[in-house]
Order: structure tokens, then C-alpha cells, then sequence
């Protein structure tokens, strides 16, 4: 078994002085689920077999991790997992249906179901096969790009552990916010408290930046975003970056609140270096609000990538002219789907890199 030590030389170190706002010789750039359906290799290694039980598997995840690396030059991977292995850890069911998408069998429905979650979890024990596909991936990698580790953020678990899978009104989640507050804010203080141990572990097994997900923000309105998702959010990050500092670590944080466009300010202040953007957000506002405060990761709409080669190195030569080139890491504004084509994933990478390092020069 491989060991979180001794690992391979870091040869491209660009996305993370971009994350840190150093300078940089081009934008990096990777893709949400770019270890995904869209490519057929990845659709041969996962035919059959169950999604978790892929997720349990280091091997696996490395693999799954390292393909579309073989395809493109990304200048970083991340870890092939699934944000619900923390409900999981905690002791909930999840399955992963064909057709319909993570479930949970029996959601949390009243305060009193909180019982039945494990409060104290020994994350080395319930998700250590996450660390070990970290530090196996890690060695694979042979130091070519960094890797990120993940999670998702409280609410977002919260809504999916309520709610029993995904929603378009997360109804279910958000009568708990307004009818039980009390216990909404214990079951998010018990998420936060899996999160930080979860990605403290992950940064020891070899993660060399992590990106939590606040995929259900825009479900919230301002006033419950400030209060049941941003507290969680911010603590997160400070009580991670606390704990590293004591070991000397530095580690680059990026939050990814989708559709929270109302917290832009909130979040540029929240202890991490990177703010990930949406689609829906204009590049250039986005600096103006963020104030130079952190880099800025995203956010080509990922539909663009059904466009015609030719007219995806336009948006892109836009997106770069919006963001400028420091302190800003490349990439959509959400996960690829599964019917995108691969060549258009690949225009979408060589126009990044090639109209930055243009503009780079010029400057």
C-alpha cells in the first residue's frame, strides 16, 4: 500500500499560485466532473458495477481520476469521490438509483430522526478509503498537476439527507430551516464538524487543495443563506486552515456556493482563496465585488461545450478578457454533462491556454 509520503516532485504548480493570485504564464484550467460520463473510458471502467461501491475502491477512483488526464492537460485533478460519503459515514443508507440518482431510503423527516446519526465519527475508519484513493492518486499522478480534494458543504448535505435525493424545490429541507431551526442548526454543526475532519484528512493523505461545495445555495434567499449555509461555510475554512497552519501546512480553499450570487461579498470574506462562480455571474461584476480580495474560479456556461469548436475559443477569449488572467483559475460553471463531446471539452482546455498565454505576454 502506498503512503502519504515521498510523493513525486510537483512539476506544474500553476493552478496554485493562481489560487494563491501569483503570477502566473497561463490561466489553468479544469472542468467540474471531468472525471465523467462524458468519456467512453470512463463509461467502460464503471459499467456494471455500483457507483459507491466504485467510490470505496482506491483503485478505482485513481484510475477514474487519471483519465481525463491522459485526454487533456488539465492543470489540476480532483479526487473521484461523491459528496454524500459524508452522510453515509454518519450512518445513513444512500444508493445510488439508475435513473434516478442518489436516494436515501429512509430521509431524516423530524428533529427526533438526528438520533439515529452518529455524531462522533472516526473519519480514518468511515471514509479512509477516500484517503487512501487520495494517496494512491497522488503517487500515480507522478507529480504532473496537483490534486484537490473535496466535500460537500452542511446545507447542501442537510437538503439531500431531508429530502431523500434531489429536489427542484427542496421543500422537504427548508420547512426544517423555518419550522426547526434549532435542530437544523445541530445537524449542521454536526455536518461541519465531519467536513473539517474529513478534509483535514484528506490534505494528510495528499490533497494538495479542496474545494467544498455548496451545490443547494441558491435554494436559500439571502437572509437563510447568511444564516444556515455562510456560518458553516466560514467556519469550516478557519477552523481547516487553523489546524494546517499548526502543521505548517498551506493549503488553497476554494468555496463553490452555486446560484449565490447575493453573497458574493460574504464570500470573497470568508477565509478562502478562491470564490468558484456560476454561469449566471458576469466576469468582470464579479471582480468589481469581490475586490481583489481572492482569485476567482469558473464559469463558462457548461452548454457552451455543445457550440462549435471554433465558437467556444470566442467565449472563452471573452470570459478571459472579463476575468483578466491573475488570480483566476478557468473553468464552467458547473459539472460537464454526460452527452458532451470530449473534442469540445479539449477546444475548450487549448483556447484557454492558448488565448491566456497570449494575453500574458502582451501585457
Amino acid at each position: 500500500m502506498k503512503r502519504p509520503k515521498d510523493f513525486p516532485q510537483l512539476q506544474n504548480d500553476t493552478f496554485l499560485r493562481a489560487a494563491r493570485g501569483e503570477e502566473t504564464e497561463h490561466v489553468p484550467v479544469w472542468c467540474m466532473r471531468q472525471a465523467g460520463r462524458y468519456l467512453p473510458e470512463f463509461r467502460e471502467s464503471r459499467a456494471g458495477k455500483d457507483f459507491f461501491e466504485t467510490c470505496r475502491s482506491p483503485e478505482a477512483c485513481c484510475e477514474l481520476t487519471l483519465q481525463p488526464l491522459r485526454r487533456f492537460p488539465f492543470d489540476a485533478a480532483i479526487i473521484f469521490s461523491d459528496i454524500l460519503v459524508v452522510p453515509q459515514a454518519m450512518g445513513m443508507d444512500v444508493q445510488m438509483v439508475a435513473g434516478k440518482g442518489p436516494t436515501f431510503p429512509e430521509p431524516l423527516k423530524e428533529p427526533e430522526d438526528l438520533q439515529r446519526l452518529q455524531v462522533k465519527v472516526d473519519v480514518d475508519k468511515q471514509l479512509g478509503y477516500v484517503f487512501k484513493a487520495i494517496t494512491l492518486t497522488r503517487h500515480k499522478l507522478e507529480g504532473k498537476v496537483p490534486l484537490i480534494g473535496f466535500t460537500g458543504a452542511p446545507w447542501t448535505l442537510m437538503s439531500y439527507m431531508i429530502e431523500g435525493g434531489g429536489s427542484t424545490t427542496h421543500s422537504k429541507a427548508k420547512r426544517w430551516l423555518y419550522r426547526h431551526p434549532e435542530a437544523s442548526h445541530m445537524l449542521l454543526r454536526m455536518l461541519t464538524d465531519v467536513i473539517v475532519e474529513y478534509l483535514l484528512g484528506q490534505v494528510t493523505a495528499g490533497a494538495q487543495a479542496l474545494q467544498v461545495f455548496e451545490s443547494h445555495a441558491g435554494i436559500l434567499g439571502p437572509v437563510e443563506f447568511k444564516e444556515f449555509s455562510l456560518p458553516y461555510l466560514r467556519d469550516i475554512a478557519r477552523r481547516v486552515k487553523d489546524k494546517l497552519k499548526e502543521e505548517g501546512k498551506d493549503v488553497p480553499m476554494i468555496v463553490f456556493a452555486k446560484d449565490a450570487h447575493y453573497a458574493l461579498e460574504d464570500l470573497s470574506q470568508s477565509h478562502y482563496e478562491v470564490v468558484g462562480l456560476d454561469w449566471t455571474i458576469d466576469p468582470q461584476s464579479a471582480r468589481e465585488r469581490t475586490g481583489g480580495k481572492v482569485s476567482l474560479q469558473g464559469n463558462m456556461d457548461p452548454c457552451a461545450l455543445y457550440a462549435p469548436k471554433e465558437r467556444i475559443s470566442g467565449i472563452v477569449k471573452k470570459m478571459l478578457e472579463g476575468f483578466g488572467t491573475r488570480g483566476y483559475i478557468a473553468n464552467l460553471g458547473h459539472g460537464l454533462y454526460p452527452d458532451m463531446d470530449p473534442e469540445n471539452v479539449g477546444a475548450f482546455v487549448e483556447a484557454v491556454h492558448q488565448y491566456s498565454t497570449q494575453m500574458i505576454k502582451q501585457m
